[in-house]
């Protein structure tokens, strides 16, 4: 579905990402680890467009994604979530979910024209329904009506992926989703994403969470130092000697 392929990232002379490539396949849940500064988040950057490649090439189901701008990225089907839950602190949760839809506003000709004032579009009322429906699986549709900025963390982490995930993606890229969380909430992370791979949606997991990713993820990638040392199961990697050594040192 994705496709990776010698993805580099440079920063003046640091080598954020260095030929990393890989492939990630539909349906099922992807774990991109890597000690603190091995590129995990500038490869998502790079992935959704936030950032210009310096070398390599990103496809899309066979369509290359380099050099596109985020939105059109995101409009053929890749989101994301951020570490820090980024939220719109003047809108309630619900507008929050409605807003990761691109193009929610875009109206039929007929529909502006002869629509009541006040009165929702029909893509207007689908989204609501949709988003409502979204976050009745991350369980906060009980919050839809709260201001985003009254959220504790946890919560705001659950709206985030609701926003990202409310029209189906392709691809869902998870940015330390559990970031903050304690235990039970960490588990309910790890279920919800089970839920989105059941929904059809491909979830990519980056966490520092090992105990976690390892319980959800059907195949893992390692970074370190912004190069890829192995993938493979979570049974294997976590007894590879380049992964213990990454994460330990070299004793």
């Amino acid at each position: 579905m994705l496709s990776i392929q010698d993805v580099s990232k440079h920063f003046g002379g640091l080598k954020a990402l260095d030929k990393v490539s890989f492939t990630i396949e539909e349906g099922r849940i992807h774990g991109i680890i890597g000690p603190n500064g091995s590129g995990k988040t500038t490869l998502f950057n790079c992935i959704t467009g936030l950032l210009p490649l310096t070398g390599g090439k990103i496809f899309l189901d066979g369509e290359e994604l380099s050099g596109l701008k985020p939105s059109i990225i995101a409009n053929k089907g890749i989101r994301r979530t951020f570490q820090a839950g980024k939220l719109v602190p003047s809108l309630t949760v619900l507008e929050n979910v409605m807003s990761g839809v691109y193009d929610f506003s875009r109206k039929d000709i007929a529909d502006t024209f002869f629509r009541l004032p006040f009165k929702h579009s029909k893509k207007e009322n689908e989204l609501r329904k949709q988003s409502l429906e979204i976050l009745k699986m991350v369980d906060m549709d009980k919050a839809a009506d709260r201001w985003a900025s009254d959220l504790v963390w946890a919560e705001r982490q659950f709206v985030q992926i609701a926003r990202a995930a409310v029209y189906t993606p392709k691809i869902l890229l998870l940015d330390e989703p559990a970031s903050g969380m304690g235990p039970v909430e960490t588990e309910q992370v790890g279920f919800l994403i089970k839920k989105m791979r059941d929904r059809g949606i491909t979830p990519v997991v980056v966490s520092h969470d090992m105990k976690m990713l390892m319980n959800i993820a059907e195949w893992v990638t390692v970074l370190n130092f912004g190069a890829k040392i192995c993938e493979g199961t979570p049974e294997t990697i976590q007894k590879d000697p380049r992964v213990l050594e990454a994460y330990l040192g070299d004793e």
